[in-house]
């Protein structure tokens, strides 16, 4: 059995045990703040977060703004987007008092984790990594050092919490198990300090953009969260499509129609070919309009509290994240040198 066929088949036992003592449970989770989160994060992540934090999970959410460098020249309007995804969290219903939010470059303490564990690992371990491969391949760039070591940053952002439970796709699935093999030697070269985080294969649809691509920031074909009501008429409105009348779902030979579809299928909880069927031969015009008002209302509650909340609330939020997460890194330094016989 491979890696993702035996990871799944654990996945209704995991979730039973979630289930009956969350309590048991702490979750690492989070992203790049590269940009405005969109309904791609929404539907693939965000809803996840807020759904173990309300069954009594303790939850951690890493804005990783050192990572925003690994396949690019500048982190861009960084501060920005990390109190801009705040907000998103916030009228979300990630709730600061039971989730923690704090970015990467303000807890040093997690970053010294990053010696240790790298001397647990090869080259050629880090090489054959399919995200540093993919994200090479996408970037047309030279490997840098820190995409090679990424696999390693993001064992050091699971452990340093002592987070085992870590929500994936399963495309990052590899991460867990780099993160899993980092503990496992760790222990078995200077003693128990860390978990072996279990991943949570998340059930999420995979929502492409406006275009039929993968819906991401850097293409331009995303709803944004924090987007108003026009501009993503706007955006549903400028979305290609093609000549022919009657509405299908044919992701391969008709990918603006079709992501149009998804897109109006995952807010209605519908499926693609439903949505098809009821627009027919009223053509790209009519899906469009159907597509914006479906949209507008899924998020009409979320931007309602997003308009409630202020800068100043997600600058508020970080600090206490901040503060927090810096005190268990802290903690868990001390353990690490602790184990390796470096208390002076």
């Amino acid at each position: 059995m491979d890696s993702y066929a035996a990871t799944l088949a654990r996945m209704p036992a995991l979730r039973e045990a979630i289930e009956q003592h969350p309590e048991r449970f702490r979750v690492l989770t989070g992203e790049r703040p590269t940009g405005r989160l969109h309904l791609g994060h929404y539907f693939g992540t965000i809803r996840e977060r807020v759904r173990l934090q309300d069954a009594g999970v303790e939850t951690f959410v890493i804005l990783a703004d050192y990572q925003v460098i690994t396949d690019r020249d500048s982190v861009g309007d960084v501060r920005g987007n990390v109190y801009d995804a705040v907000l998103d969290y916030l009228a979300a219903g990630l709730d600061p008092a039971a989730s923690t939010v704090f970015t990467h470059s303000a807890v040093p303490a997690l970053n010294q984790l990053l010696l240790p564990f790298l001397s647990l690992v090869t080259e050629a371990e880090l090489h054959r990594n399919p995200t540093v491969k993919a994200e090479l391949a996408a970037s047309g760039r030279s490997l840098s050092g820190l995409l090679l070591t990424y696999p390693v940053h993001q064992a050091a952002d699971i452990l340093f919490c002592k987070g085992n439970l870590v929500p994936v796709g399963k495309d990052n699935l590899p991460h867990v198990e780099m993160t899993r093999t980092i503990a496992r030697r760790f222990t078995e070269r200077y003693g128990d300090v860390f978990p072996e985080p279990a991943a949570l294969v998340t059930d999420t649809p995979e929502l492409p953009g406006l275009d039929g691509r993968k819906m991401s920031k850097s293409y331009g074909n995303a709803i944004a969260l924090g987007m108003t009501a026009d501009e993503t008429a706007d955006a549903i409105r400028r979305a290609p499509t093609d000549s022919e009348r009657t509405i299908t779902y044919d992701p391969a030979n008709r990918p603006g129609v079709s992501g149009l579809l998804a897109t109006a299928a995952v807010v209605l909880d519908r499926t693609p070919e439903e949505i098809a069927d009821e627009v027919g031969a009223a053509g790209a015009g009519a899906l469009k309009r159907l597509t914006t008002e479906a949209v507008n209302e899924f998020l009409a509650d979320h931007r309602a509290r997003r308009a409630s909340l202020t800068m100043s609330d997600a600058a508020a939020v970080i600090r206490e994240g901040n503060a927090r997460a810096n005190a268990i890194a802290e903690t868990t330094l001390d353990e690490v040198r602790a184990a390796m016989g470096m208390v002076y």
